[in-house]
């Protein structure tokens, strides 16, 4: 997962352009609201998703598993703390959050580093705080295709492997983390305009006092 990342980003460099995903601005919002001043942002990339909630006064913390995507990140001037690292080796510190961010990266876990991840999310919450999910819905053109894995989980291209969500999948793996809704959100490609949209699907969770 490493190589593939760290090469993605040495090839592609900003692949995905440094506007936010729609899922980043609806969090952002929904985060101020709920008076939410300190998040973490999982696989944080090159920071695209991360500028929206720094500049509406939110401290971000980020983790990320490419060094040529925090390289990329501070070329843009994004001067926050980044842990070097993948998600699966969480937490890389012992701090609650207010809020957790994560856009695109479960899917790409396998069952075991779902569960853990989705755990160590948890726990790094603090009393009342939400953690925010956007991932791949089984609703997406490239369901089915590729070599199947396992239940909803198929090797799409080499090296990518992507676990589909229905609203089943979510009760089961989200139900016993404060699990306070979900609901479809069609993410349009922001710098590759002619691609078709993602549909994604966006999961809230909050944790008991």
């Amino acid at each position: 997962m490493t190589e593939f990342w760290e090469s993605s980003f040495i090839e592609n460099q900003m692949m995905w352009g440094f506007e936010p995903s729609d899922s980043a601005i609806l969090t952002k919002d929904f985060f101020l609201e709920k008076n939410i001043k300190d998040i973490l942002i999982p696989g944080i990339g090159y920071g695209r998703n991360a500028k929206v909630f720094v500049d509406n006064g939110i401290n971000v913390t980020g983790i990320e598993i490419s060094k040529t995507a925090i390289d990329l990140a501070r070329q843009k001037e994004l001067n926050i703390s980044i842990f070097h690292g993948s998600v699966t080796d969480m937490p890389f510190d012992n701090k609650l959050y207010d809020g957790i961010f994560c856009y695109a990266l479960i899917h790409l876990l396998n069952k075991r580093e779902r569960e853990k991840f989705i755990n160590d999310c948890y726990n790094q919450l603090k009393p009342n705080g939400y953690m925010v999910f956007t991932t791949i819905s089984k609703e997406a053109p490239m369901y089915g295709k590729g070599k199947q894995l396992d239940i909803d989980y198929f090797e799409i291209m080499e090296g990518v492997k992507m676990f589909f969500y229905d609203a089943d999948s979510i009760k089961q793996e989200f139900g016993n983390y404060g699990l306070t809704d979900f609901s479809e959100i069609v993410e349009p490609h922001k710098n590759m305009e002619s691609k078709p949209p993602f549909k994604f699907i966006m999961i809230k969770c909050q944790r008991e006092l």
